[in-house]
């Protein structure tokens, strides 16, 4: 008997022989609610576990932990033992994915990129965006920018509407702590309003550095009822017909997202922006500047006058 009880001992605390797939580092193994402690034994050699399924059996009943065993999707890895096995199982250390959602990505690339992330389930997919919104408990909100640009872990088999609910928390999360310490004096007048003008300082900004001194600019605008002239809105607001070429006749369109017709802020955020960009949004730099122009390496020339502007557009734009 204690020679048995010995080499069980020992086989508990050896590395499970695995049968992998060409190329592949793990086996992937899924184990479905409901499943019995036999059922899963008999999961995990079909997995690619190269184990007595019996043995297994008995080991998970002799446990006593074989009711705490979790449904979910799991990876064998080289030097997984039959003790490791049930721990993990029995902790609910899921196999995750992840998905990035970047800064000034917009909705459409959003729906773009949880079509693409690996093993997740499309629910959203054949859905129009107000019905989306609807399922986020968010009807009659536009969806751009209401999601929050992170990396985002998920177990495999998750749902893309759960993502969009965690990104759409944590945006609901970082605009409420933005806007508990706008400036006193800014001439936004709520925290929708300071999402769209994020939205625009996020695609508008070439180095992180310039960010405070771009929301300044626009901050500056607002304040006199002077136009933002941003060319981001306008390509948003052209959409699909925009074809990488920003044109003269474009930016005299009037739509309700050209900056150039009309004052004040589009209807909506252009883009997701990102925890800097809201805070460049309500805490903007204490600038005079009116104006700025990239200089070509990503950075931005400011002016306070347009005389000085021109002579900065000459420059850096013309090459005079």
């Amino acid at each position: 008997m204690l020679l048995l009880f010995g080499g069980a001992l020992w086989w508990l605390q050896q590395p499970i022989t695995l049968r992998l797939q060409p190329g592949a580092q793990a086996a992937d193994l899924e184990i479905e609610h409901g499943t019995s402690a036999d059922g899963v034994a008999e999961a995990v050699v079909a997995s690619g576990a190269d184990v007595p399924v019996l043995l297994l059996q008995t080991w998970f009943r002799f446990s006593g932990q074989a009711r705490l065993i979790k449904a979910g999707s799991y990876e064998l890895v080289p030097g997984t033992t039959p003790r490791t096995l049930l721990s993990m199982l029995v902790r609910g250390e899921e196999t995750l994915k992840s998905i990035t959602l970047v800064e000034g990505w917009t909705f459409s690339q959003v729906r773009t990129a949880l079509q693409k992330a690996e093993q997740l389930a499309p629910e959203t997919t054949a859905l129009k965006p107000e019905i989306i919104m609807e399922k986020l408990g968010k009807p009659g909100l536009h969806p751009e920018g209401r999601f929050f640009p992170d990396t985002y872990t998920y177990a495999k088999g998750s749902s893309d509407l759960s993502v969009l609910k965690r990104a759409a928390r944590a945006m609901d999360k970082r605009l409420d702590a933005a806007w508990s310490l706008r400036s006193p004096d800014t001439p936004l007048k709520s925290p929708d309003q300071a999402l769209i003008l994020a939205s625009i300082v996020e695609k508008e900004t070439g180095k992180s550095h310039d960010r405070a001194q771009i929301g300044g600019v626009f901050t500056n605008r607002l304040r006199i009822g002077m136009p933002l002239q941003t060319d981001p809105t306008v390509i948003y607001g052209l959409g699909e017909r925009f074809d990488g070429n920003l044109r003269r006749r474009d930016l005299q369109a009037d739509t309700p997202y050209n900056t150039y017709t009309r004052t004040g802020l589009p209807p909506t955020p252009i883009a997701m922006p990102g925890k800097a960009a809201l805070l460049a949004a309500v805490q903007p730099a204490p600038t005079k500047a009116l104006y700025f122009v990239s200089r070509g390496d990503g950075t931005s020339e400011f002016s306070s006058n347009l005389d000085e502007h021109n002579r900065a557009v000459n420059k850096y734009i013309r090459g005079r």
